[in-house]
């Protein structure tokens, strides 16, 4: 068995030194038909250090962005060539692609940076990080109680974007000697004012139900996914009554560590198809589009796993139920909307039409709802979470001006000192 597992280690080795070199090729080709990109121009970078795997980080943010860019000029900077294949062809931003460290140092000398913004806590975002005199803010790319929302790692960055009250009190709970009132600043949700997409169906009688599962997560603290222990039922259910549209959302990951749970996942895929070749007027989504908006608009019930989907969610003020994991090890955040949710264990999955109708009418449920919408968001008139990440955006570049002019007898610029180069993917 061990000879069996390190050949497979090293075949996935082989195959993604072949499939990055093929990137980097490709890559290549593209930017020597590309225009350069201005210089001395660009004051705020988004930094994205993931293959195009994990592009999902940041294509919540592309429209905030897009929007703030009409201010500020914004660039995305990635480190990957498979990220930024990727980028080019559907980022509404400008992409520079910097796999080493040497091309950091030459954005860094042609660009006028002041903010740099960060989706996820890559470690490689610390070569980053070195270059000072300018702030780095984690925006992060979702609100939600999972524990990766509480990690010390919040204290690496100069400032971080939070979504409201409920993002500084779970913080709070955990990270000592932290400036709050100064380094956290509460933005609510700007990605609620920009729902993406074209509903690829028309409306009908259906009533339509988003289910959108995370991944298996890979160790069991954070085995939030549902796919194997709640997905096959629950949509065979749904599927079976001829009255619900299913939009099927699976995390990009799932299935990358267990096998069975990818195996779960295509058969949900599966079922989706059939059903669809039975019934063309039921128009069931199996969903990877890169666009994320739409679906929590049109659903009028979501079923998600402990994850970003679920504040996502929250922030429309519309039902959802939240699966509770199976692995008794998953830590579960019972101090925030968890401790209040409406829950649907394993053995519920094959009764869910039921406790979507009954979720569907209960008044109660829905005024409790009401309630923690304002707690994680703070207002969510639409426009107030755009205008709240535009005035903290103002706020640290007005900062960055102040410190420019106390400092500006120091010299020129630092590059960070020494750093070793890393390989993409």
């Amino acid at each position: 068995m061990g000879v069996l597992n390190d050949a497979k280690l090293a075949w996935r080795m082989v195959d993604r030194l072949v499939r990055g070199r093929a990137d980097r090729n490709r890559l290549a080709q593209r930017l020597r038909t590309r225009k350069p990109l201005p210089k001395q121009h660009y004051e705020i970078a988004v930094y994205f250090a993931d293959g195009a795997v994990n592009l999902y980080q940041l294509r919540q943010w592309y429209e905030p962005l897009l929007e703030l860019s009409k201010r500020h000029p914004v660039l995305v900077l990635s480190r990957t060539a498979s990220g930024a294949l990727q980028l080019l062809e559907e980022s509404p931003l400008p992409v520079a692609y910097v796999r080493l460290v040497t091309d950091l140092e030459r954005i860094i000398a042609e660009q006028p940076l002041k903010l740099v913004l960060y989706v996820n806590q890559n470690a490689r975002n610390f070569q980053m990080m070195r270059y000072s005199r300018r702030w780095h803010v984690f925006i992060n790319h979702g609100e939600s109680d999972k524990m990766y929302m509480t990690t010390n790692q919040f204290k690496a960055y100069d400032y971080s974007l939070i979504a409201g009250q409920a993002a500084r009190e779970r913080l709070g709970r955990v990270l000592w000697d932290y400036d709050f009132d100064k380094r956290a600043l509460p933005i609510g949700r700007p990605q609620a004012d920009y729902y993406s997409g074209t509903l690829p169906f028309p409306p009908d009688e259906r009533s339509v139900v988003l289910y959108a599962p995370t991944w298996e997560g890979d160790r069991a603290g954070a085995a939030y996914g549902s796919v194997a222990s709640h997905g096959v039922a629950l949509v065979r259910a749904l599927l079976a009554t001829g009255r619900h549209r299913v939009i099927y959302r699976p995390h990009p990951r799932s299935g990358v560590v267990d096998a069975a749970y990818g195996a779960a996942n295509r058969e949900i895929i599966d079922m989706i198809a059939r059903a669809n070749a039975a019934d063309p007027s039921a128009r069931h989504i199996y969903d990877t589009g890169a666009e994320v908006g739409w679906q929590l608009g049109a659903a009028d019930m979501m079923i998600a796993d402990i994850s970003a989907m679920v504040y996502d969610r929250l922030a429309t003020g519309k039902p959802l139920l939240v699966t509770r994991p199976l692995d008794p090890e998953a830590e579960i955040d019972a101090g925030g909307y968890l401790s209040d949710a409406e829950w649907l264990t394993a053995d519920q999955a094959a009764d869910v039409v039921q406790r979507v109708e009954d979720l569907s009418h209960d008044e109660a449920a829905a005024a409790r709802l009401r309630g923690w919408v304002e707690h994680y968001f703070g207002d969510t008139t639409p426009g107030a979470a755009t205008a709240r990440f535009h005035a903290a955006v103002d706020q640290l570049l007005e900062e960055w001006e102040r410190h420019a002019a106390l400092h500006e007898a120091d010299g020129p610029l630092d590059h960070g000192g020494e750093s070793e180069d890393d390989a993409d993917d």
